[in-house]
């Protein structure tokens, strides 16, 4: 049995991990469409298309539920998604409920109206694509009032830490908090919109300094898939386990071991 998690690329491996970590007993498919990688830079029909059809391929697999891994995915495709309907036995869930959960300390099914949360001013680290759909802010609203989030488009970071060149990741998220905090200069919180960026968590937690709270998808994204499962176990599916990507399996998995330093192997998708 298997929960598939789905990536544009490698970035959903910190959310694989972290679930790997938390949930041993479960099994996973993997899927990296490493063939239109990135996803950030791409307008919201085709990320809803790439994405509907990598779902639809892991249903088709067995796995009852699919994790949308990725933020621009989830910001562009999910809503889409779920309103035009899921087939009867499957459900596919985006990343935002766990770290919009955390930051208003309220859980996805309290339908209270909004109220006041004790952060009031977040920085939120995302692709082009995830910014401009303004997504994270319309879920929030619906929780929280008086919140003021200022989004930064972290262009280039994606493509660096794909490429494996994590010296121009680093210089390139230095320069993305830069700029972010000349529009908020004294951020209590930041989100790390992609779940590529928990890669380069310490540098993001560096350039914010120690009074930032940084949130992170893996582990709170982990945590809420146990309590997912523990309600919903049919949900496990009866798929294979493994690794997909409809790049170049020998490339994809090279960069993959070297992320997760333990060998990972894919397979062509």
């Amino acid at each position: 049995m298997a929960v598939g998690i789905f990536d544009s690329g490698l970035g959903g491996l910190t959310v694989l991990n972290a679930a790997q970590k938390r949930l041993p007993d479960v099994d996973f498919l993997y899927f990296a469409d490493s063939a239109h990688a990135p996803y950030g830079v791409r307008n919201a029909e085709d990320i809803y298309q790439l994405t509907r059809t990598a779902v639809h391929d892991l249903w088709a697999r067995g796995c009852n539920l699919v994790i949308l891994a990725c933020n621009t995915a989830s910001a562009a495709a999910l809503r889409r998604m779920q309103e035009e309907g899921v087939p009867e036995g499957k459900r596919v869930l985006g990343v935002f409920v766990p770290l919009i959960e955390a930051l208003t300390e309220r859980q996805w099914g309290d339908n209270s109206p909004p109220r006041e949360v004790e952060v009031q001013h977040v920085a939120l680290f995302a692709t082009p694509a995830t910014v401009s759909s303004r997504a994270f802010q319309r879920e929030l609203a619906f929780r929280a009032i008086g919140v003021d989030v200022e989004a930064q488009a972290c262009g280039g970071v994606v493509d660096a830490i794909e490429d494996g060149d994590m010296i121009l990741a680093e210089a390139l998220v230095r320069s993305h908090v830069d700029a972010l905090k000349r529009k908020m200069p004294a951020p209590q919180a930041a989100i790390l919109g992609c779940t590529h960026y928990p890669l380069m968590a310490d540098t993001f937690q560096q350039a914010l300094g120690p009074q930032v709270t940084v949130y992170s998808q893996g582990d709170l994204v982990a945590e809420s898939l146990a309590d997912y499962l523990t309600r919903h176990a049919n949900m496990q599916g009866d798929g294979e386990s493994g690794f997909l990507t409809t790049g170049k399996p020998g490339v994809v998995s090279d960069r993959a071991t070297q992320f997760l330093r333990r060998q990972i192997t894919f397979a062509a998708a």
